[in-house]
């Protein structure tokens, strides 16, 4: 099972298991993940890997290397999706990943191989992500264990139910002497390859995210009675901050996104007294990023207080940059190379990925494929069967790259 066709029925047959049929949704510590991890446990098998799930949740697999007990280069994505999803985002990359492995179970390398399947990148369930990749970094943070879903269990509950012991997610983590670095082919998630007619691309760094929750505070009052001089309206001052938001990103290299708002009292005949609105922001680095917010406060503050509101600021979530190794970029180019694309390109990946975390422990490197139309997180998210040949191949020689290096350190 080492083609394109084969990889792309794969990733179709994983579509089964969702809690939202006709919908794709695979959430962490489901049944539906438990079914996941079964059925990529056995392909990992077929692929001549010996299996076991982390603690964590994470499906893993293992091929000696010309030596037992060598560090292990680790190749693989995630199998978790978002509400609603395609078919491709994470699980291409761990089913190209088995397929690899399988190409290469009679070469001996200098390290163990390793593939794996992450338990939880998107954080649908808990509002969490990375997750499954956090753990595997030994970043686990005890405070997660009170994160609940939207029926009210809890992380910990959640772990007892899967059958996992909450005590032991400490084992799940490895030392960087255990590795020598991890590989992950994923779909762009974006237009770039498509508009530069290019299969695969290299990847130099994952953006660096900042999220935040705005709040708009003004004095509710009755809408036909309140003369504009004396309005303090918080949705008038959040909508002029969108505006804003969306002004001063399309005129740099950063991404800022507002995704949700809320109003309060939320009455036809009232003026908002309140308005909260969430902001993400993205950058290829962490000072762009940080040099775009401390602009964007202080043009919202004055706007605020030209307008008699309050602002206040709470920071939700905060992930730096991670760039890509410089070598497993070369690696990664060298595989794009043997495909016959001798100029490889390179893009910053505006998503989020498990590679940010594994980084924490051992060098990262990405491979991205071209999606069409740059759609993901929706069921129209496609792949064409030309590209993940490319992958494919890529992805195997990347491999072998790597091989080549470790073997002449040693």
């Amino acid at each position: 099972m080492t083609t394109a066709r084969e990889v792309l029925d794969r990733c179709a047959e994983l579509d089964r298991f969702t809690a939202t049929p006709p919908q794709l949704e695979r959430v962490y510590l489901s049944r539906e993940h438990a079914s996941a991890n079964a059925v990529a446990g056995r392909w990992m098998e077929e692929a001549g890997l010996r299996t076991w799930q982390d603690a964590a949740g994470n499906q893993c697999g293992r091929r000696e290397g010309s030596t037992p007990g060598l560090p292990a280069l680790l190749v693989g994505s995630h199998l978790d999706t978002v509400p609603d999803a395609g078919s491709y985002d994470g699980m291409l990359g761990v089913v190209m990943a088995i397929a690899v492995a399988q190409r290469l179970r009679d070469r001996e390398l200098p390290f163990a191989l390793e593939v794996i399947g992450f338990s939880d990148e998107e954080g649908t369930r808990f509002g969490k992500a990375l997750l499954g990749s956090q753990a595997l970094a030994g970043v686990w943070e005890e405070d997660w264990w009170d994160l609940r879903d939207r029926d009210g269990v809890t992380l910990h509950q959640a772990f007892l139910d899967f059958g996992l012991d909450p005590r032991r997610v400490g084992d799940a983590a490895r030392r960087p002497d255990e590795l020598v670095g991890y590989l992950e082919a994923h779909i762009e998630q974006g237009p770039y390859l498509e508009a530069e007619d290019r299969s695969l691309g290299y990847v130099t760094t994952i953006a660096g995210a900042r999220r935040f929750r705005l709040s708009f505070i003004g004095e509710a009052r009755h809408a036909g009675g309140t003369p504009y001089p004396r309005r303090r309206d918080a949705l008038v001052g959040a909508s002029e901050a969108i505006v804003l938001i969306e002004q001063r990103a399309r005129a740099s290299e950063c991404i800022a996104t507002v995704g949700r708002i809320e109003v309060q009292p939320g009455a036809i005949n009232v003026i908002p007294g309140r308005a909260d609105l969430s902001l993400d922001l993205r950058a290829a680095t962490d000072p762009e990023r940080d040099a775009m917010w401390e602009s964007l406060r202080a043009e919202i503050e004055e706007s605020c207080a030209r307008r008699g509101l309050r602002l206040e600021v709470r920071e939700t979530h905060h992930a730096p940059a991670m760039p890509c190794a410089p070598w497993l970029q070369e690696a990664v180019m060298a595989g794009i190379r043997s495909t016959g694309d001798d100029d490889p390109v390179g893009l910053w990946s505006r998503a989020g990925h498990d590679a940010m975390a594994v980084g924490l422990t051992t060098d990262v490197g990405m491979l991205f494929l071209r999606c069409h139309d740059g759609i993901s997180h929706h069921p129209e998210e496609d792949v064409r069967e030309l590209d993940v040949t490319a992958g494919l191949d890529a992805l195997e020689r990347a491999v072998l790259e790597v091989a080549a290096r470790i073997g002449a350190r040693a």
